[in-house]
């Protein structure tokens, strides 16, 4: 509008920004929380003191960028090249046409049918992890971190939802520690792009692609197994071999199945364990929360295995899942690139903009969340959700990128924590605060340390206490 003028935003620095850098790496979520403070919700700065863009905790501005306005804005080449360098093309890290080409031929794969099929698997699998794996840490009679154990059995689920004939040990071992590696790798590179000349000279961008090769050999083995044996099972890899493109009538080829299966490995575990961790650091701080979930999966349940119908009903469990994705949402940073010109209000946004929606910070936002900080699920209620801006939370993203798997991932949450608190009783270990470790995940630095015991077993319980 004439005579009106543009809005200033807020601008940090870059010698700020460098100054800031090595803090940032560490955990950017404490120098951004800094920022916020000090510079309002939405502002522009250098990330690692390097690439500028505008960071914003406005839901608005997210749900503009990523929703209203998507056909405007990509992924970043931080997202699509770095790490689909390292992770392949798959939904996760392509664009434009290619990625809508994809989406439109995985999505059918996780209707309803689909995931109702895979619950017995998810069941079983969680029980075989509790009795061989998380039994033996328990007799030990010490605190168990519960974030490598999550990590391990979300790992599990997934390779069996994925690939119904079991990895080997060895294999699921390799694939697991190659995605934190490689994980860690790509966060720094994202932190520290001034770092990215000596990672090449050094060689150690060559190291971590030849750990991701790796990576994808494991999984085209299995692939070209199952091709080779005829075998069908009721599982996402026979999902992918089956799917067909509307126009040609063809299947993916073997290297879009590895790009594809790399991904649901990678995000279909990362979340899971990630959410799964806190959610269990927030329980063991509010035994009146657990008292409340057992009732709600007596009275659905009645001690008997849970099936896919029931999840629906489990309404105060899936509100608890909801609340520590909240506070500790596993995406908890994401941004866009816009490549046409575009507007915000009175925001201009011209082509080459970058807006990064701080999830970590609109989750949080004090004026749409009351008292931000406080573990409350009663928030996640049908009558709360209702009050809320529709971006004012998002663990799984949104727009029309929303993240393929949250289904899955929400269905296995709720199956863990009806399995484990029929079994167990779990209390923060006192003393023991995790510390935030933010990568392209929220992990927990130094896990996440609890105190537990069979329900309604008495003896032991001094050992836990030293």
């Amino acid at each position: 509008m004439a005579g009106v003028p543009t809005p200033t935003l807020p601008r940090i620095p870059r010698w700020i920004s460098l100054r800031n850098s090595l803090r940032f790496a560490y955990n950017p979520i404490a120098t951004l929380d800094q920022y916020v403070a000090e510079y309002g919700p939405t502002f522009e700065f250098y990330l690692g003191g390097m690439v500028k863009g505008i960071l914003t905790t406005d839901p608005g501005l997210a749900q503009h960028v990523l929703q209203k306005e998507h056909r405007k804005w990509r992924k970043s080449p931080i997202q699509t090249e770095r790490m689909g360098y390292f992770l392949g093309n798959g939904l996760l890290t392509s664009d434009g046409d290619y990625w809508l080409r994809q989406r439109r031929l995985i999505q059918p794969g996780f209707h309803r049918k689909r995931l109702a099929g895979l619950t017995a698997i998810m069941n079983q699998e969680v029980d075989d992890f509790l009795d061989r794996r998380f039994e033996p840490a328990l007799a030990a009679g010490q605190p168990i971190d519960m974030s490598p154990m999550m990590m391990e059995l979300a790992f599990r689920v997934v390779a069996k939802s994925l690939f119904t004939t079991a990895l080997t040990e060895e294999d699921l071992t390799l694939l697991a520690d190659t995605v934190t590696v490689v994980q860690s790798f790509i966060a720094r590179t994202f932190r520290q792009p001034y770092l990215i000349p000596w990672f090449r000279f050094s060689g150690q961008y060559r190291e971590h692609k030849e750990l991701s090769d790796r990576f994808e050999g494991v999984i085209l083995k299995y692939i070209q197994g199952r091709r080779s044996s005829g075998e069908r099972n009721d599982d996402l890899l026979q999902m992918l071999l089956e799917a067909r493109y509307e126009d040609t009538g063809e299947g993916m080829t073997d290297r879009q199945l590895v790009e594809e299966s790399a991904i649901l490995f990678v995000a279909g575990h990362e979340t899971t364990a990630n959410a799964l961790s806190w959610a269990w650091f927030l329980l063991g701080q509010h035994p009146e929360v657990v008292e409340r979930l057992r009732r709600e999966h007596e009275a659905v349940l009645g001690g008997r295995e849970p099936a896919f119908e029931d999840l629906p009903k489990l309404e105060y469990t899936q509100q608890v899942i909801d609340e520590a994705m909240r506070l500790f949402p596993p995406a908890w940073i994401t941004d866009r690139l816009c490549v046409e010109d575009d507007q915000y209000g009175e925001l201009p946004l011209p082509k080459g903009s970058r807006v990064v929606a701080y999830i970590w910070g609109i989750h949080r936002r004090p004026g749409l969340w009351d008292e931000p900080g406080v573990f409350r699920p009663e928030r996640f209620s049908r009558e709360r959700r209702k009050e809320y801006h529709p971006f004012a939370y998002m663990p799984f993203g949104g727009g029309p990128r929303l993240c393929i798997g949250n289904n899955f991932a929400l269905m296995e949450m709720q199956l863990v924590l009806v399995k484990m608190l029929r079994r167990y009783e779990l209390e923060w270990n006192p003393g023991f605060e995790p510390e935030l470790q933010p990568l392209i995940t929220l992990r927990p630095r130094n896990g996440v340390l609890m105190r537990v015991r069979r329900k309604g077993e008495q003896t032991g319980v001094e050992g836990l206490n030293g």
